[in-house]
């Protein structure tokens, strides 16, 4: 069994790799180059700036992956009694993108940025995501502001949203950001991520403490990590999710809008998931919530591990809902627990442009524009594409790299914990313990969410393809 980290370290791997890359491209009619036209109208694109509120005093700062240039956020946090206000200000996207031109034909073409290992594919062309309408420390830029307070419990109690003038301070990454460091604006950002999440724990709301795999180039090769759980990623989500559902509240009341919305989870499903805690050993109190036992599992023990990929079947049919009149009768998003609508990310998710226009208006008492509220049915369907998409390509990219990491060492033994087992008990899909790969096992009685050992049968790059057997 290797000992050590496995890594694609040699030119001829990773000319592999960025072969292997290339043929995702291909295959998911990735997006390149963008026409001429609408290169042209990004680069002629100028925002009005008369009449915002000029925020540019503001110390807002922005956290995200360490090396991003698409900053959509930028965040300023205080105390005001026993409560906080959260300022956040958004690129002000719909500013540089002329409804019905050449940019906005192509960005609806587009729906998301698409991240591969290697390079991106954004919505909008580089020089308007990663520049003039990017909220990069030391630049004023124009940005549509939310103002939202919240008292001790983390509910909401004031809400205004607005066109603005800002300059963010500073771009702080997840990696370094950490509560303890003595910044006081992370200091901040935990007490009130802490006090949203535990507000979100008291609505029924819950979020899945699953690693994500992720393909890294770092360290002079290729390799795969699972993805960490910071606090300071969760924090800063949670200030994401404050800002949707004081969207959706405003376009509720309005009577016009898109939400992001998911129907909880079918009775019988969570029935089949008690089942499984108990298979599993994983205590689950008759008057406890799914959410309170997801909150209480460590992802790094196999049973809870386990469980917790069963759990992540609960968490479907999330999509996008327009409406303009009736609210529609399904407005909530379960994992949230509340209404919730997409406003963060106008740089990289074609939705929230729209949806931030729609706010403003609403805010402002205006009517919404005809370029908004004609586009809001259409974008369900053309989201729900470009997402599904961007997992497959997320995916892909994942299976690709864990088959030329194990193509060397087919017949060879690995640690893996049991995740899943099939219906008819022939097999099942384990997780090995290092290298972060899952995979297919044949093999009957597996044990679920129990460290077995596997043997490698198969890693088959041009299929993207790994499977394993259980060892004696």
């Amino acid at each position: 069994m290797p000992r050590r980290p496995l890594r694609l370290r040699t030119a001829e791997a990773d000319a592999e790799v960025r072969a292997g890359l290339d043929r995702i491209r291909a295959e998911f009619s990735v997006s390149g180059a963008f026409p001429p036209a609408a290169l042209a109208e990004a680069a002629a694109s100028a925002p009005p700036l008369n009449g915002r509120a000029d925020l540019r005093d503001v110390p807002f700062f922005t956290l995200d992956p360490p090396g991003s240039l698409d900053l959509d956020q930028a965040m300023h946090l205080e105390r005001r009694g026993s409560g906080h206000r959260v300022r956040y200000a958004i690129a002000d996207v719909a500013g540089f993108v002329r409804p019905g031109g050449a940019l906005d034909a192509e960005a609806r073409a587009r729906g998301v940025t698409l991240y591969l290992p290697d390079a991106s594919s954004p919505l909008h062309p580089r020089p308007l995501s990663e520049g003039t309408a990017s909220l990069l420390p030391g630049r004023e830029r124009p940005a549509v502001a939310w103002t939202i307070d919240i008292d001790d419990a983390g509910r909401i109690t004031g809400v205004d949203v607005r066109r603005a003038l800002v300059r963010s301070r500073d771009r702080l990454d997840y990696a370094t950001a950490r509560r303890g460091d003595g910044d006081p604006r992370i200091t901040l950002l935990g007490e009130i991520g802490e006090r949203l999440i535990a507000a979100e724990a008291a609505r029924g709301g819950v979020s899945l403490p699953l690693p994500e795999q992720e393909v890294v180039h770092a360290g002079g090769g290729w390799a795969l990590k699972l993805r960490g759980d910071l606090a300071t990623e969760a924090w800063n989500a949670q200030i994401s999710l404050l800002t949707g559902r004081a969207a959706a509240r405003l376009m509720l009341d309005g009577g016009v809008g898109l939400l992001r919305t998911m129907p909880p989870a079918p009775a019988e499903a969570v029935e089949r998931l008690r089942l499984a805690a108990r298979a599993l050993g994983v205590s689950w109190p008759g008057d406890a919530s799914y959410g309170d036992i997801v909150r209480a599992l460590d992802p790094a023990l196999p049973r809870h591990a386990a469980f917790l990929h069963d759990a992540a079947g609960l968490m479907r049919g999330a999509g996008y809902t327009a409406f303009d009149g009736a609210p529609p009768e399904h407005a909530a998003h379960a994992a949230v627990a509340a209404p919730y609508a997409h406003v963060t990310a106008p740089i990289r998710r074609l939705a929230d442009r729209y949806a931030t226009e729609v706010c403003l208006a609403l805010a402002a008492d205006r009517p919404v524009p005809q370029w908004a509220r004609e586009a809001l049915p259409h974008l369900p369907e053309a989201m729900q594409r470009a997402l599904r998409r961007g997992a497959d390509i997320d995916h892909a990219c994942v299976d690709l790299v864990e088959a030329l990491l194990l193509r060397d060492h087919v017949g060879d033994v690995f640690d893996a914990v049991v995740v899943d087992v099939n219906g008819d008990r022939t097999g099942g899909r384990v997780q090995l313990v290092a290298p972060p790969v899952f995979g297919r096992c044949d093999g009957e009685g597996l044990p679920l969410g129990e460290q077995v050992r596997v043997r490698l049968e198969e890693a088959d790059p041009a299929r993207r393809r790994v499977r394993f057997s259980r060892a004696s």
